[in-house]
């Protein structure tokens, strides 16, 4: 099992393929397996990194608090360690918060970006974002893991072809140690990068589901204080785009850092 000591934690990670790296960031509550679908695709062509996250999957899982920047000193000390200087980044929901906290503390390890599904703050501005905040603190504090997983799998996936997906989703999610979910969760309240993303000069990608739990303006918004950046609509998606339409996903990033090597 490959384990590497970064600071205080030991992060698990794997590398497949060879050629330009690309490092994989996984989702809140998920972990390196979330990308089974991207893994080989990528790998064809691209290095692979792919990592649990400090308190997810295989790493460890301190006691909090946790926060975003200490996610990213964490992703950074292992690139360090795997003697990585520069790599595309990709990063789902959370994984997109830590590439931005990235693209701004660290911006000569950042080739590229992809956010999917995410933005770079967790801020509520008005009454809809204040409520999904707090439905998610409720959650955290008066259920089971295992009734999170079922509320939020079926929040991703609703529809009657996709049960297979639920399913493997809570498996996955119930495995999740609670403390260490729960600090994960706080640390994405209240945080922000929104005031510094104008200094982001590496090329940016947003891709945004059309039906992700906040709504493609809040995407074109920010997109448009990024001076190298896009936006790529999915349509028939929710959060979990890179599962739920695995296909334009891995299409869409796969041209975008053709594009962003080509230009190198």
């Amino acid at each position: 099992m490959p384990m590497m000591p970064v600071g205080d934690v030991e992060l698990y990670y794997e590398v497949w393929g060879a050629g330009e790296p690309v490092l994989f960031l996984h989702g809140l509550g998920s972990s390196s397996g979330g990308w089974v679908l991207q893994r080989d695709v990528f790998a064809a062509q691209h290095q692979v990194i792919l990592v649990d996250a400090r308190g997810h999957g295989r790493s460890s899982k301190p006691p909090g608090p946790y926060s975003i920047p200490m996610f990213a000193a964490d992703i950074v000390g292992l690139l360090d360690r795997l003697a990585m200087t520069a790599v595309h980044v990709v990063g789902l929901s959370l994984g997109g918060m830590i590439g931005f906290q990235m693209a701004v503390d660290f911006p000569a390890r950042v080739k590229s970006l992809t956010v999917i599904n995410s933005g770079p703050e967790l801020v509520a501005h008005n009454l809809k974002e204040r409520l999904f905040i707090w439905q998610r603190k409720l959650l955290l504090n008066t259920l089971s893991m295992e009734k999170i997983g079922q509320t939020i799998g079926g929040r991703l996936f609703p529809e009657p072809g996709q049960a297979a997906y639920k399913d493997m989703f809570v498996a996955e999610f119930v495995k999740n140690d609670k403390a260490a979910y729960k600090a994960t969760t706080n640390a994405l309240f209240g945080w922000s990068v929104r005031d510094r993303i104008g200094q982001i000069q590496c090329p940016v990608l947003a891709l945004a589901s059309d039906q992700d739990y906040t709504p493609v303006a809040t995407k074109e918004a920010y997109v448009a204080e990024i001076p190298n950046a896009r936006l790529v609509v999915i349509e028939n998606s929710r959060h979990a785009a890179p599962i739920d339409q695995p296909g334009v996903v891995n299409t869409a990033v796969l041209e975008f850092l053709a594009e962003v090597e080509s230009a190198d």
